[in-house]
């Protein structure tokens, strides 16, 4: 079954492939996907909802061993204070943890992605679903969300 973010791939001629894995629902962390679907954590991206001042809600691609660092969001442009994820993109994107994809919105909102991305040959990321997972190029990416590239990830704390 395809999901809305596979058919916005589609319309948009986006070469791509799904990856689909067993979800363990009380484990849902990027570093956990990237193990069971073969990847390096630092190839799998995590999209979380963030909620600015100036712009409202944003969503912030970064590297699954990464964190989103608000003030390199605000200093992107994209808000006047970055506040920190929304617990589970509850507010704005959904109601559970796992799944959160900028692709195939019914309505868009601004998307970050980590300049650390162009660095793959292909990345990562949710196909809106829990349990499938978009591998595509970076480049592509961009293209499909009309992200805004920038420094926006922190190591973990």
């Amino acid at each position: 079954m395809k999901s809305n973010a596979a058919r916005a791939l589609d319309r948009l001629d986006i070469e791509y492939e799904l990856c689909e894995y067993d979800v363990d629902p009380s484990d849902l962390t990027a570093e956990t996907v990237a193990a069971k679907i073969g990847l390096p954590a630092r190839q799998v991206f995590k999209t979380l909802v963030m909620r600015g001042d100036r712009h409202g809600v944003v969503l912030a691609v970064v590297l699954g061993d990464a964190e989103a660092d608000p003030k390199a969001i605000a200093r992107s442009g994209r808000s006047q204070r970055g506040r920190g994820p929304l617990a589970g993109g509850r507010a704005a994107h959904r109601p559970r943890t796992g799944g959160v994809t900028a692709l195939g919105l019914r309505r868009p909102y601004p998307v970050l992605l980590d300049e650390s991305a162009l660095g793959f040959d292909r990345i990562s990321v949710s196909a809106g679903v829990r349990g499938t997972q978009v591998l595509l190029a970076p480049a592509d990416y961009v293209r499909a969300v009309g992200a805004r590239v920038a420094a926006i990830a922190r190591p973990k704390s």
